[in-house]
């Protein structure tokens, strides 16, 4: 029997969730929301042979969205995170001032763009980003072997903060030239002790890729379908008064 959680009715009918995830890289968020059971397509503007989605367009995201995100039932983003932490606001912004180094800033139209559809969306980024804090998930929460918190805004709908449980310990690698152990591995860059390709798919559980760079941006799926679940119960209700 189909689970009422699974689906949406839609003209007398039932059938999946259809989702659009933008910036979409390998899927690492896509993985998350199709094991609901959701058909997923994604976009990004780079080529991405390891996308594990139902469909891939390549292209722009932003115009994408404007085009074609009223035919989905959500809309998840990731928009490049290079030019939002801290460290490039910051830390490096004179350094990167001087050799003209420069990353795109896409939060807000992205914001725009998914705003004009009326879906129901979310908008993920790192710490020191523009999004707005409605949620923050973190690798310990899963269980997982990545700390990795992110951000995520919520359009047209909400969602309860989950407990944050404490760090087991460190993550793994060279700190101001001292080694330190620790049950989490660095998934970012390469050196210092840093995460190996089989590290981060182990540590993120990404079986599918074993492309390095792709693999320290991508969302571990764990966070996506606990947001999945977490838009589901928003849904039930009227799933039941529906059926």
């Amino acid at each position: 029997m189909t689970e009422l959680s699974d689906i949406r009715r839609v003209s007398g009918t039932f059938r999946p969730l259809r989702v659009l995830d933008a910036y979409c890289c390998i899927g690492g968020a896509t993985a998350g929301y199709r094991r609901l059971g959701w058909h997923v397509t994604g976009v990004d503007i780079q080529a991405q042979p390891d996308y594990c989605g139902d469909v891939f367009h390549q292209g722009d995201a932003v115009d994408f969205i404007r085009a074609h995100g009223h035919e989905f039932d959500f809309i998840h983003a990731s928009p490049p995170c290079q030019g939002e932490g801290a460290p490039t606001k910051g830390t490096n912004a004179a350094r990167n001032a001087a050799i003209g180094r420069t990353y795109p800033r896409l939060i807000t139209p992205t914001r725009a763009a998914l705003e004009a559809t009326g879906r129901p969306y979310v908008i993920e980024n790192v710490a020191g980003s523009d999004v707005r804090k409605d949620l923050r998930l973190c690798g310990e929460m899963f269980g997982l072997a990545v700390i990795m918190h992110r951000y995520f805004e919520l359009g047209h709908w909400t969602a309860p903060q989950p407990p944050h449980p404490a760090h087991r310990g460190r993550v793994r690698g060279w700190r101001h030239g001292e080694y330190h152990e620790g049950p989490y591995v660095a998934a970012y860059g390469k050196g210092g002790g840093k995460a190996t390709t089989d590290e981060i798919r182990d540590a993120k559980r990404i079986d599918w890729s074993t492309d390095h760079f792709r693999l320290r941006e991508a969302l571990p799926p764990a966070y996506t379908e606990w947001i999945g679940h977490a838009h589901l119960a928003t849904l039930t209700p009227v799933l039941e008064a529906a059926a």
